[in-house]
């Protein structure tokens, strides 16, 4: 599949590191370096536009090394970037660690995932088929009787 952008940054467009890789790497683009204090939220511009086909949706996930390593993530992960939104991809990023984080252009702050959909429409009943797991829900998979 072949998607339109437009890159205003100075940063490679985002491409598969590996052959086995579902996201790639999008870079900050900025005009100075950005602290965080723990917990302080910022969106983190990219420079990149998207156009994506009707039916497909980007996701932007943390990066599991900078949420590990540094204790940056997400506050709405997944994010999704619609079809239809033609905008910069803008990334909300949190510290949450103890520590002051530095965010530089051209760091690697999320991954996209390009993902296809479907729409669906709702058909109301007043009962659904039953299955095996029934209405437990948090956890209830992991509970394990004791005899």
């Amino acid at each position: 599949m072949t998607v339109k952008i437009i890159n205003r940054s100075n940063n490679p467009l985002p491409t598969y590191k590996t052959s086995g890789s579902a996201g790639m790497d999008l870079y900050a683009f900025l005009d100075a370096p950005i602290e965080l204090e723990m917990l302080d939220r910022v969106l983190i511009p990219t420079g990149l536009y998207i156009e994506l086909p009707d039916g497909y949706e980007a996701q932007v996930r943390p990066r599991s090394g900078l949420a590990i390593n540094q204790g940056i993530s997400i506050p709405n992960t997944p994010g999704t970037i619609d079809s239809d939104y033609r905008g910069e991809i803008k990334v909300p990023v949190i510290n949450l660690s103890k520590e002051k984080q530095i965010i530089h252009s051209g760091d690697r702050i999320a991954q996209m995932v390009i993902t296809k959909y479907e729409k669906i429409e709702w058909l109301a009943v007043e009962m659904l088929s039953s299955t095996e797991r029934g209405e437990g829900g948090f956890g209830s998979t992991g509970i394990q009787e004791l005899k």
